[in-house]
């Protein structure tokens, strides 16, 4: 049977390698269009929880995936030579840089030598993790189409970059528009025909490389306009400005202007790394991408401004960072998730460590934390906690925080994230970025 007829009457097994936060979600959202799902992980006690529908991403339904897990849709596994059965797979490891910054896709190059291995005619492989552009065609298509095979007409390749916003209500995997860049038109119709069973939207790009770009580029983008407001915070420190204010006040404009908030840096998988792999790439070509990677250094540069300042605070009151206790409060990179992937309270962390602080932190998403060599485990935000503290550091804003409380409790709070912009009372015991 053609694979796209098993496409269309669902009859097509799919795999999914890699279980994180784009793989699982993808995993559960294809087995609920009606596909017989192999989830394929190297790591057994992912594999062991999804066999027993025990859920560990937040952006998945925990009825779902007992739902397709009791159904037997979805199946869990170690064992890549499940691939053999699959007439489509999707590739979806992590994408780490090295500690030079350079790209670390040895998770694809190792997924690729088990397809090469047990792939077959009639195949549709996609490519999903987040690389720098020319990945599909420079590393994927070669050692598969050395078996013998054709891409376009017994082999189907494509990219089709994960856009996985992890805490978003309103966007979830089967509504986030999904960009696909084939190798050839036989494998962009291939690809373009899976994607519309279970996609609300999905746009048809002329190649892989293409596709890849334009997903550096999102996040790209985002990384040089957080770097402009982060840039934009050290002027207003310097000229007594409130930053927060200021992008209100630019806000107001009807047309051509998008808000961006200042934060202690920029964490997640996608900002603080994909950045790098186009500078990477980029050298390649004779180009070096100094807005790029100047936005890289500014952000990278916001956890040691964030301890410096709160050295700054600490000495105003007549007090000495070293052996002060610092009540850190949210830990993962962003409000209201338990991924504290990149996060740069882990950073901020780091160098108060260095400097002596005694360090206690408050995440009801992360009950516990390793920062160096240090273990933490999280406490629960009372009266008692923040009074004994010199300072409360907010450094992920969940809503979950009761603000009016710290801030009445904590002998200063420094906001590193104007969580604290409600709050009426005692303002006045409120540091932010710029102030």
């Amino acid at each position: 049977m053609d694979i796209r007829e098993k496409i269309q009457n669902r009859s097509a097994k799919i795999g999914v390698v890699g279980l994180g936060y784009v793989g699982l979600p993808l995993a559960v959202l294809q087995a609920k269009t009606g596909y017989h799902v192999f989830g394929v992980d190297e790591v057994a006690a992912k594999v062991e929880m999804v066999n027993q529908a025990n859920n560990y991403i937040l952006d998945v339904d925990d009825a779902e995936l007992r739902e397709v897990v009791d159904q037997k849709l979805l199946v869990a596994t170690t064992d890549f030579s499940v691939l053999q059965q699959c007439d489509i797979v999707l590739i979806c490891v992590p994408t780490p840089l090295t500690r030079n910054k350079e790209p670390d896709i040895s998770a694809i190059v190792k997924v690729v030598g088990q397809l090469a291995h047990y792939s077959h005619p009639n195949m549709l492989v996609v490519l999903e993790s987040t690389t720098y552009p020319g990945t599909t065609e420079e590393v994927i298509l070669p050692a598969l189409t050395a078996k013998g095979f054709t891409a376009g007409k017994d082999l189907f390749v494509a990219f089709s970059p994960e856009r996985v916003d992890p805490g978003n209500a309103d966007f979830k995997t089967h509504n986030t528009f999904k960009l696909v860049g084939g190798v050839t038109e036989g494998c962009q119709e291939v690809s373009k025909l899976f994607y519309e069973q279970s996609i609300v939207k999905v746009f048809p790009l002329s190649s892989p490389r293409v596709a890849e770009m334009a997903k550096v580029f999102e996040n790209v983008f985002r990384s040089v306009n957080i770097a402009l407001v982060n840039e934009l915070t050290l002027l207003c420190e310097r000229m007594d400005i409130n930053v927060y204010e200021v992008i209100d006040a630019a806000a107001t404009k009807n047309f051509g202007f998008m808000a961006f908030y200042p934060g202690p840096g920029v964490g997640g998988h996608c900002i603080p790394l994909d950045p790098y792999y186009l500078a990477w790439k980029s050298k390649e070509y004779d180009v070096h991408t100094r807005f790029i990677e100047l936005a890289g250094e500014i952000n990278e540069n916001m956890p040691y401004f964030v301890a410096t300042k709160l050295q700054r605070v600490l000495n105003q009151m007549g007090k000495c960072l070293k052996g002060s206790k610092i009540v850190i409060l949210g830990v993962t990179y962003k409000a209201d998730i338990e991924d504290p992937r990149e996060s740069p309270a882990t950073k901020v962390m780091e160098l108060l460590q260095k400097e002596g602080a005694v360090l206690q932190y408050v995440d009801p998403y992360t009950p516990s934390l390793t920062v160096g060599d240090q273990q933490y485990t999280s406490h629960p935000v009372t009266q008692e906690l923040l009074e004994q503290s010199a300072c409360a550091l907010i450094l992920t804003a969940h809503s979950a925080f009761d603000y009016q409380m710290i801030v009445d409790h904590a002998p200063v709070v420094f906001d590193t994230r104007n969580g604290t912009r409600e709050v009426k009372q005692r303002r006045e015991k409120i540091v932010l970025l710029s102030t």
